[in-house]
């Protein structure tokens, strides 16, 4: 088993040397692991050497080839690994909060970050996110209710089926189950009360797709 500063300084020279094709320097290692003196990294490389995990390669300056890795973390790494996955899980990110937007007859599209909405990081880790407050009852059948908040992943990109943020002529919004017909974009409401609105594909722009919904019980 490596010590932590040792299995660090391997993975770090692994890392380099398939990014830069070379070795990192000693001032790269020991920033790298902490150390202020370099003879702390000459024992800490003659150690990987001694246990085969690293050779030398001859008359080539800062030449190191990674030999083989570790089957298994220090004790040390794997607390550290921990701390940091439960610090990102305990983590906030401010998404931009853009206001309302119609789940009934389309309202003016908004496009203003005045305010923002704290969210788990690991809710909005992996794109783009902004949120917008529900407005109507047309999506009652999908769990979404007047005064929710829709959490939006924000992408031009949509399949059959999904609940997106339509943007109609440039100045509408709303949040409808999106249908591709042909040439055509029906936007279909989840509430029988209204109508499927039916539009050429050129004047309907997808903005998002609906990700979660945030709803305060009173």
């Amino acid at each position: 088993m490596l010590t932590e500063k040792q299995y660090k300084l391997l993975m770090f020279i692994n890392k380099i040397t398939k990014e830069t094709g070379c070795s990192p320097s000693f001032d790269e290692m020991r920033t790298a692991v902490g150390l202020k003196s370099k003879s702390g990294i000459h024992a800490l490389l003659t150690a990987l050497e001694e246990r085969e995990f690293i050779k030398k390669l001859p008359h080539k300056a800062r030449a190191l080839e990674v030999v083989r890795l570790p089957k298994f973390k220090p004790r040390a790494i794997i607390e550290e690994e921990k701390k940091r996955e439960n610090a990102l899980l305990n983590a906030t990110v401010n998404i931009p909060f853009y206001g309302k937007i119609a789940a009934g007859v389309p309202i003016e599209a908004i496009a203003d970050e005045t305010s923002f909405l704290p969210m788990p990081f690991e809710m909005v880790s992996n794109g783009q996110f902004y949120a917008l407050k529900v407005e109507g009852d047309s999506m009652v059948d999908a769990g979404i209710l007047d005064g929710d908040t829709a959490i939006i992943r924000q992408t031009p990109m949509a399949n059959n089926g999904d609940i997106v943020v339509a943007l109609v002529d440039n100045q509408e919004a709303t949040l409808k189950k999106l249908q591709r017909k042909e040439k055509e974009v029906w936007l279909v409401p989840c509430n029988k009360a209204y109508e499927v609105r039916k539009l050429r594909a050129d004047r309907v722009q997808i903005q998002g797709v609906l990700k979660s919904i945030i709803r305060n019980y009173h």
